[in-house]
């Protein structure tokens, strides 16, 4: 697959660091070291830029409880199975048994959650986001955590105060599993998460423009 310059900044950086992550605290299986997060109203056709990604990289489909979400979630499942991408679903484990998914994400609300499901489906990937010291202490049982937002966002995390690259790192040090990067990455910036700790990056509007059919 030839990747777009954008594109190409992203998943170069995405698995380096990744690898270095890999170095220091190696997860099983390997964590994808991209994640592509949807959204309804910002991604309307997100299985076009699953089928997109570079081979390994992962899709968190969100539904937000939309009345198309099943058919939706098979159209990802398709699309990622072809590409070689992991998907996992947002809260809804039920949702995510239905479309055969990889495992869930939870969000910062739902962390505690993730026990039961690491014991039902010990299968499954699963990631948590979390935007406070707080959250990232308690949270257990994850393979990843994702924290955000690390620079000015767009949609839920636009409210939210910026951690910056420094305030990502103080987070990630706290955290007992590996932690993604989130919120406003660009092509333009990934580069100064290099030496964060990040064990990947994470985006919605940056993924769907740079892996773009």
């Amino acid at each position: 697959m030839t990747l777009t310059e954008d594109a190409d900044a992203l998943w170069r950086t995405a698995t380096a660091l990744a690898r270095a992550a890999a170095a220091v605290s190696p997860a099983k299986p390997p964590l994808p070291p991209l994640l592509f997060f949807t959204d309804p109203s910002r991604t309307p056709r997100p299985w076009e830029t699953a089928a997109h990604l570079p081979a390994g990289a992962g899709v968190v489909f969100r539904s937000f409880g939309a009345a198309d979400a099943l058919e939706t979630g098979l159209r990802l499942r398709a699309a990622t199975k072809a590409a070689g991408v992991r998907l996992l679903v947002g809260l809804d484990a039920d949702l995510a048994e239905r479309v055969e998914a990889d495992g869930v994400h939870l969000p910062e609300r739902a962390l505690s959650a993730a026990y039961a499901l690491s014991g039902r489906r010990p299968d499954w990937l699963l990631t948590g986001a979390a935007h406070s010291p707080e959250a990232v202490k308690n949270a257990r049982d994850l393979d990843a955590l994702v924290l955000s937002p690390v620079f000015p966002a767009g949609g839920a995390s636009a409210n939210k105060a910026v951690l910056g690259v420094e305030g990502f790192k103080a987070l990630a040090a706290l955290a007992s599993c590996p932690a993604y990067a989130l919120g406003g990455i660009s092509a333009a910036n990934v580069a100064a998460l290099i030496g964060s700790g990040a064990c990947g990056i994470a985006g919605v509007d940056a993924v769907q423009t740079a892996f773009r059919p």
